[in-house]
């Protein structure tokens, strides 16, 4: 066990490179199944998840190289067998991911509900039903067993926009006989950058970006290698710690493209930014004064599928808020659990209401006091993070293995803008 022991209200200064999106390396990872030939991964963040999802493709009999750092060559030649290792199943949110491909590969596939965060239910409903439209049985009890003799393509209506159910179908059917058309499909960059990298080993995907994709299954796929984008995940944290802390930021590695809501509600929220290139700039010298609605309406901030503003995000602008002038209502509508963390903020000082598991209230700014708190989970731990941050005084954070899951080496990160952070160990 380790915890982070900050000492707030330093101001940073410097350029960072974000690490590797999570969200596509892991389906990534997941579709290096769908072929004998190796695949090569570049722009790996070598984070826990990513561990773990190696290392069940280990336990199944695949190959693992690290070429580098961040750079792993899988080969997934010699796999065989159904049945995937339900300890380290458990351990990610992410090893559901595996279903598609395994039963494209072997035609079945044993495991039991996936791990990860504890936010509120994350449905898997909409998976089962594309498995079974593509020709597979589905049983569950205490884990999961999907069989499939023969893969046919359909055309498939999402019940909603899930990210990984439509990472999933689209594995399963670029294997399948036929054509699939997926509708109300998720288009999240991650979405786009799996689907690229499956047309790259050989799949025919049309509509990539839209919420319509176009499968036309083919007998085989190859080999490749797959540069991972930059996570936009962490570029929107990055952006939010240097706000909080009024601290110039030059960050490396951006896709424009995907930062377009994100720097739009950053902006109603007084921080403001600029693009230069493939390069964004956070000034030092912040409005940090929350923008009302017309008529002097509090604004609202809410997320939604892709392209609204990401759920991953909003603890980290609930805590950007706190230090913002003015009031608003944040109302998270995807996950009734990702609201829980607001009695961390409140014991630093933090002036929150909440109003029901889905909506809080801001009134900033507040200063924080630094106290003792633990990571509940990878965006939450990260919110806190960026509060000790601009604290007075001392945070420890505790339980950081949630951090380390979706950053990698953010402490490191930090330490070399100059930010008072250490890692020890704990008992």
């Amino acid at each position: 066990m380790e915890k982070f022991i900050i000492e707030g209200r330093h101001v940073l200064r410097g350029a960072v490179t974000p690490s590797g999106s999570k969200n596509e390396v892991l389906p990534c990872i997941a579709a290096t199944l769908l072929t004998d030939e190796p695949v090569i991964l570049g722009n790996v963040p070598r984070i826990r998840d990513v561990l773990v999802m190696c290392e069940v493709l280990e336990r199944q009999g695949a190959t693992v190289e690290w070429l580098g750092p961040n750079r792993v060559r899988i080969c997934n030649a010699k796999v065989e067998g159904y049945t995937l290792d339900a300890d380290l199943c458990r351990k990610v949110r992410a090893s559901i991911l595996f279903a598609g491909p395994m039963v494209a590969r072997m035609g079945r596939v044993v495991l039991p509900p996936p791990g990860g965060d504890v936010i509120g239910r994350r449905r898997l409903d909409t998976h089962f039903h594309a498995f079974e439209s593509l020709g597979a049985t589905v049983d569950v009890s205490d884990q999961y067993d999907v069989q499939a003799k023969a893969l046919a393509g359909a055309d498939i209506f999402m019940d909603e926009a899930s990210v990984t159910a439509t990472e999933n179908a689209l594995m399963v059917a670029a294997l399948a006989q036929g054509t699939t058309i997926l509708r109300n499909a998720a288009s999240e960059p991650h979405v786009c950058a799996l689907a690229r990298m499956l047309v790259a080993m050989g799949a025919h995907i049309d509509g990539i970006g839209t919420n319509t994709l176009r499968i036309e299954g083919v007998a085989r796929l190859g080999g490749t290698e797959h540069e991972v984008e930059s996570d936009y995940l962490e570029i929107g944290s990055l952006i939010g710690l240097a706000a909080v802390t009024r601290s110039e930021l030059t960050i490396h590695k951006v896709v424009p493209a995907n930062l377009r809501m994100i720097r739009m509600v950053f902006e109603r929220l007084g921080v403001v930014t600029r693009v230069e290139g493939n390069h964004l700039i956070v000034p030092g010298d912040q409005p940090m004064e929350i923008r009302p609605d017309y008529h002097n309406q509090v604004p609202k901030i809410d997320d939604a599928p892709w392209p609204a503003f990401p759920t991953d995000l909003m603890s980290v602008a609930i805590t950007m808020a706190t230090q913002c002038r003015g009031t608003v209502l944040f109302f998270e509508k995807m996950f009734e659990g990702r609201m829980f963390f607001i009695d961390l903020l409140q014991g630093m000082g933090a002036q929150i209401i909440l109003c029901d598991p889905h909506r809080v209230v801001v009134v900033g700014p507040q200063t924080l006091k630094g106290t003792r708190v633990q990571s509940p989970d990878i965006r939450a731990g990260m919110a806190m993070l960026i509060a000790g941050l601009c604290a007075e005084g001392r945070t420890e954070i505790f339980n950081v293995h949630q951090i380390d899951r979706g950053y990698e080496g953010m402490d490191e990160k930090l330490r070399q803008l100059g930010a008072q952070i250490q890692r020890v160990s704990v008992d």
